[in-house]
């Protein structure tokens, strides 16, 4: 017989079980998961780096390690469950200069039941089961969230490198995928300065597959643009936490090479500017409103027929277009200035002429040209400049100092002739932060007749370390833009999406423009 005492015992167990099975359902994993001679061949080939397979799990070291385990949940149903609570979170939208999709909140507390049972088999026998086969002690750090991409959503190249980041897995929860679709986990290849080159391995979705990489300084991935309109890359990911990989010193750019101005007369003006921008007394309005804003857009800036001459040539066959990147960075084409056609020749010169930056400095109030007038505190900053180098140093010349104080002061610029099309972005980067200075930016764009904010392209200005925009610069034909950045502000543009390409624009669905930076 049960004792009273000892059955109440019983009941309060029960309900204690009933209580947490409400809140928690078991994640049973796939069985090969629990193998122990799997586990013991995937630690061997993970660190020996070669290629390995065995029912659901392939491990695969090429472009750098990744894990594919299909089937990771055993049961169908939860699954199915798991899907339908995610769906049923609330999504905000995230975009920015690197991707754009839907995100929920965090689900490290999350009380949904196949929500909570996910999470307690990932970050508990998984995180275990993963860190036997790294031979590493993973943290018990939770980091785990849930990622809607629809039409147009995007995640462009990146390593995932975050202090603490050590393995990141995604979980696919999507309908039957294909590469057509859109979507994919594209891996990419790098170069001896650990840059990342192309794609060397695609990976479709597909339900119910779990994908896992350790966060290295040659885990550059991306996900391509959703092309489905009808199709959600519904996804849960995260990062399993624990010491770092050493990475190597930061590589650095070679600078874009800058040149002072080529010696062209105001015949030059005469001949490309609008009249209307060349009257000292709308010169005058045109720098109060720069100097109030810091920018500034200029609109049927080229006469009329110049720009269509040069709209027309840089549709033609004749000119060589290159890629820029590396796509962490940047993914355009600029133009082989050696085969631009006459005319197109003739625009980048007037953007590169003497008489072109005096008439920046006209614009701007910048000194951009030694017939601008100095105010008074560049004068003065000038003076204490050349009254220290004297100091400094007894046996220089007078004459000599004048000439190195020239030569620091005279004003160059750094351009491209740019195409864009569907797939092309800039993005920020460390980099750009180490190296920001004052500067004035010119864009003066070309083919963009019907284009959209909606289909990317825009130029961004951010103050750094923030994430509010504090100017859009939207391309427009014949519409010379100019802004005046500081060190603290960086740029970026938009990805051009998918809409793009049912836009009545160019032949390429695209546009061109001529990018250009002055210094002072």
């Amino acid at each position: 017989m049960t004792s009273k005492r000892a059955q109440e015992e019983l009941d309060h167990t029960d309900k204690r079980k009933k209580k947490k099975k409400n809140c928690e359902e078991l994640a049973e994993l796939c069985p090969d998961v629990e193998d122990e001679s799997v586990k013991r061949a995937m630690k061997e080939a993970w660190g020996c780096g070669t290629h390995w397979s065995q029912g659901n799990v392939e491990l695969d070291c090429h472009p750098f390690p990744h894990c594919i385990i299909k089937n990771f949940l055993s049961s169908k149903t939860f699954g199915e469950n798991l899907q339908r609570e995610l769906l049923e979170l609330n999504f905000h939208e995230k975009s920015n200069d690197l991707y754009k999709f839907k995100q929920s909140d965090d689900l490290k507390k999350r009380k949904e039941p196949h929500i909570a049972g996910l999470r307690a088999a990932l970050f508990g026998p998984f995180r275990s089961w993963l860190g036997d086969v790294l031979g590493v002690e993973l943290e018990t750090t939770v980091d785990v969230s849930c990622a809607r991409y629809e039409y147009t959503d995007v995640l462009l190249c990146h390593d995932d490198e975050l202090e603490g980041r050590r393995v990141a897995f995604i979980l696919y929860l999507v309908p039957p995928w294909e590469s057509s679709d859109g979507g994919t986990l594209d891996l990419y290849a790098t170069d001896s300065h650990f840059q990342p080159q192309s794609i060397a391995k695609v990976l479709v979705p597909s339900w119910n597959t779990l994908v896992l990489f350790e966060v290295s300084p040659v885990s550059f991935h991306q996900v391509r643009e959703v092309l489905s309109q009808d199709k959600c890359r519904l996804s849960v990911s995260g990062w399993f936490h624990g010491s770092s990989l050493e990475r190597p010193p930061r590589y650095k750019e070679p600078p874009f090479p800058r040149t002072p101005h080529l010696p062209r007369d105001e015949t030059v003006l005469l001949e490309w500017v609008n009249p209307v921008y060349l009257d000292i007394s709308y010169q005058e309005k045109i720098q109060e409103e720069f100097e109030d804003s810091s920018e500034i857009q200029l609109k049927d800036f080229l006469r009329e027929e110049k720009f269509k001459e040069v709209g027309d040539a840089l549709q033609q066959a004749q000119i060589l277009w290159m890629k820029r990147g590396p796509p962490n960075k940047r993914c355009f084409e600029v133009a082989s200035l050696d085969t631009l056609p006459e005319c197109v020749t003739e625009c980048w010169e007037l953007l590169n002429s003497e008489a072109f930056f005096l008439l920046l400095s006209n614009f701007t109030g910048l000194r951009l040209h030694y017939l601008c007038p100095a105010d008074s505190e560049d004068e003065e900053e000038a003076k204490q400049k050349m009254e220290g180098e004297a100091a400094g140093s007894s046996t220089e010349s007078s004459a000599a100092s004048a000439k190195k104080e020239k030569e620091l002061s005279t004003p160059v610029c750094c351009g491209n002739v740019r195409r864009w099309s569907h797939g092309s972005y800039t993005l920020l980067h460390d980099g750009e932060a180490e190296k920001a200075e004052y500067a004035l930016d010119l864009l003066l764009p070309f083919g963009c007749t019907g284009w959209q904010s909606e289909f990317g392209g825009f130029t961004c200005y951010i103050a750094n370390e923030e994430d509010e925009e504090l100017l859009t610069v939207y391309p427009e034909d014949n519409s010379l833009a100019l802004v005046y950045r500081d060190k603290e502000t960086l740029k970026f543009v938009k990805h051009i999406n998918h809409n793009s390409c049912s836009a009545d624009t160019s032949a390429f669905r695209g546009f061109y423009d001529f990018s250009f930076v002055y210094y002072e």
